[in-house]
């Protein structure tokens, strides 16, 4: 029987010591509104003339559903079909949950820094601003023996090798028109160089998504980090541009990508139950004057208004997080170096992390 019974302990301590996350993949999609990740489609932006791209018909057709439900389940597939199932969702204004920036200028840099530092430091007032000065979690992580080494990100941004301090850090940043692989890249790895430097390059200062997401892929899965984050930035270019049927499209590609990347977790021993994707955005847009929904900034209702969601083995599966709360994007650090087993400290202070996340 004590046999037994030490043979059951031990086995219960494996599967608890399997179900602690071990890397964890940290993903952004620049200015992606939490109406359209609660909501789905929005038909009077949808159907303003200005902003439809001349075909209104084919974002009904993609889009449209008559519930918010079913809207949302078309544009975000992978969000609402498996992260709702297994994971949680936070920040559905509708029912009270509330996700906030902390920081008051609404815009990339100062919300990419206050994701990764939990911390506000006011002096980054641009998006031109110099390298972070404060120390991100990434840093932080790459300074754990464990980890050292294994920590990187891809941003289709150039600003993340300034937001990050590629320099300072040590950690590899692979920002925009940036070659990737090293000074031996593989194959694949040249390639990828080739088509980035060869491609339409639509804005001068970041690629197009399907760069950043091929680079992090093949990393991913040759290289196996433990800690890597994508930062996607088409959501805000073409909400910028005006176009939205190519927002929507963009972030239903990010949803769709998303999906890769947790079918190869989830394929792979090193990963499988052992990860935690953590998905977010920068800042908000315009909703309260739909004609601002294209902006962002302090001058921009709403700006400050944004989601999360995460999924992992020590995260509960409560799925659309229902409760009237109030959580910060200054929390975020916090929180995923908790789900790592670490406490995040640093040069300044970090904010307290969200318990509902943690089992």
């Amino acid at each position: 029987m004590k046999k037994l019974l030490i043979v059951s302990f031990l086995l219960s301590s494996y599967f608890l010591q399997a179900q602690q996350t071990e890397n964890i993949i940290i993903i952004t999609t620049d200015g992606f509104r939490w109406q359209e990740v609660f909501d789905g489609m929005d038909k009077d932006i949808a159907n303003d003339k200005r902003y439809h791209q001349n075909d209104s018909a084919k974002i009904f057709e993609k889009y449209w559903a008559g519930d918010g439900e079913s809207r949302r389940k078309k544009l975000l597939p992978f969000f609402w079909n498996t992260i709702a199932a297994k994971g949680q969702l936070y920040g559905n204004r509708l029912i009270g949950n509330m996700v906030n920036v902390s920081n008051n200028q609404w815009f990339s840099y100062p919300g990419y820094s206050e994701i990764m530092c939990g911390y506000v430091d006011t002096a980054i007032n641009s998006n031109e601003y110099k390298a972070n000065p404060n120390t991100t979690l990434l840093e932080y992580f790459n300074k754990q023996s464990v980890l050292k080494g294994k920590v990187l990100a891809f941003g289709a941004w150039d600003a993340f090798n300034r937001i990050l301090n590629e320099e300072r850090s040590g950690i590899p940043v692979i920002a925009a028109y940036d070659q990737f692989g090293g000074a031996n890249p593989t194959a694949n790895e040249k390639l990828i160089n080739n088509m980035v430097q060869d491609s339409y390059r639509q804005w001068s200062e970041e690629c197009l998504d399907v760069f950043t997401q091929y680079e992090a892929m093949e990393h991913l899965q040759t290289k196996k980090p433990r800690v890597m984050y994508i930062a996607y930035g088409e959501t805000d270019e073409w909400a910028h541009s005006r176009q939205y049927r190519s927002y929507l499209d963009a972030a239903h590609q990010v949803d769709a990508w998303i999906k890769k990347i947790w079918d190869f977790v989830q394929s792979d021993p090193q990963y499988k139950n052992k990860t935690t994707l953590f998905i977010t955005t920068d800042h908000g847009r315009g909703i309260t004057n739909k004609t601002k929904w294209t902006s962002h900034g302090a001058s921009v209702d709403d700006a400050d208004q944004i989601w999360f969601a995460v999924m992992g083995p020590n995260t509960p599966a409560t799925g659309e997080v229902k409760t009237q709360t109030q959580v910060y994007q200054k929390q975020f650090a916090q929180t995923m170096a908790k789900l790592m087993g670490y406490q995040f400290t640093a040069e300044h202070p970090v904010a307290d992390f969200i318990p509902s996340v943690i089992k």
